[in-house]
């Protein structure tokens, strides 16, 4: 069996795991600090703060924002679960808005769906490929957006617009014209979810990258605090001698990353621009075995302006209904090969039906995930098993075409 995704370990990542429980200190420490200095330097933003998850991350940012019931946060339909739960646990409301055919949420109906309620816009970089940010950029600056823009907190006034928060647990490493992804909005979240590019195991970061008037390493100060209890001390400094006292200054959360976790992330960070042209490479491979057969639409990775982290690939099968490419995907899963899919459109989710989304407003998404599969992409992948896996791809379409002959 090839499998989907397993996380990429070699020994210098367990030496530094090692280092960390022989440390005796495993929780929020100086790995965690090199960790986010790593990143900060990797995404070209000064002030990162790593947390225990890209939703924790994205409800503390949301909170900070001071979302009310009844705020609105626009997301793409085409998106995991995280997106939506993490407005919804801030005490706002997602709206949804359909993707594109680069499964990105469409620039071009953003605009139709803002209102006076909407504080915030999470665009999705799905699959690694970026989102169209100088178009986003353009619509909240725009003078009929900002003139609709009704602010209910200090910091909504402080910013006069509404919010680009960054869903980014796919991108990092991905390019937005010349440059990381990590500049390209006010908030971008990044996960260390163990499938991700880089992992933690679990854990994500937060590169802060606000406009004038905001000081974004007094904020990353704020937001540390605020992701430990808003607790004015953290465990590290408590533990120094005389160091126990402490006050909680605000309603803060428990979303801290551990040293533990950080040390895995530090030694596959430190190997990442091998590991990501290792990525890229498998990527092109699959590319180069796809992309002369008329079925096979291949996933958007590359143009003048945007090249994606190569996370995964979303191969689409033309022509293939839900029931086809399932059957396809338990075909290609009996010759050893573990495939997924990326991902159920959130109005086909009981929990988002339930709240009244239909999947008939969504067309392009409900297009999208019904013809794809992702295929497995990742540094310990061999050229033999990508062709193991294509061949595997190929048979099984040319079996459900033969049956249904």
């Amino acid at each position: 069996m090839i499998p989907f995704s397993p996380p990429y370990i070699d020994d210098s990542i367990i030496n530094e795991v090692v280092d960390s429980l022989k440390s005796g200190w495993i929780t929020t420490g100086p790995k965690v600090k090199r960790l986010e200095e790593e990143v900060s330097r990797y995404v070209d933003i000064p002030n990162v703060l790593c947390i225990n998850s890209w939703t924790s991350g994205a409800i503390m940012i949301l909170r900070w924002l001071g979302l009310e019931k009844g705020d609105e946060v626009i997301i793409p339909a085409y998106t995991y679960s995280a997106t939506a739960l993490a407005v919804i646990h801030a005490g706002g409301t997602p709206i949804l808005v359909d993707v594109g055919e680069d499964f990105n949420i469409d620039i071009q109906k953003i605009k139709k769906t803002i209102t006076a309620k909407t504080k915030a816009i999470m665009p999705v970089d799905f699959a690694g490929y970026p989102c169209d940010y100088d178009e986003l950029k353009a619509i909240v600056e725009s003078a009929d957006v900002k003139s609709k823009f009704n602010p209910t907190s200090e910091n909504q006034k402080k910013l006069g617009r509404i919010l680009i928060l960054s869903d980014a647990a796919h991108s990092l490493g991905a390019l937005y014209k010349g440059n990381s992804v990590g500049p390209q909005a006010d908030i971008t979240i990044f996960s260390f979810h163990a499938v991700k590019n880089i992992t933690t195991a679990e854990g994500g970061a937060i590169a802060i990258n606000l406009p004038q008037p905001f000081d974004n390493l007094e904020l990353y100060k704020d937001l540390r605090m605020m992701s430990l209890n808003c607790q004015t001390k953290d465990a590290f400094s408590k533990s120094k001698a005389g160091g126990w006292r402490y006050d909680i200054v605000g309603l803060g959360m428990k979303i801290n990353m551990a040293d533990v976790n950080a040390a895995i992330g530090l030694g596959q960070i430190r190997l990442y621009e091998g590991l990501l042209d290792r990525r890229k490479a498998i990527f092109n491979r699959y590319v180069n075995n796809f992309s002369k057969l008329s079925w096979a639409i291949i996933p958007p990775h590359r143009n003048n302006n945007k090249e994606s982290s190569y996370h995964i690939f979303p191969i689409r099968i033309k022509d293939f209904g839900e029931d086809k490419r399932d059957k396809m995907i338990e075909l290609i899963t009996e010759k050893g090969v573990a495939v997924n899919v990326h991902f159920i459109p959130l109005p086909l989710l009981s929990y988002f039906k339930g709240l009244g989304h239909e999947i008939d407003e969504y067309p392009v998404a409900y297009q999208n995930f019904i013809h794809e599969i992702s295929l497995p992409i990742y540094p310990q992948l061999t050229d033999d098993e990508v062709d193991i896996v294509s061949k595997a791809v190929i048979a099984s379409y040319n079996q459900i075409i033969k049956n249904n002959g």
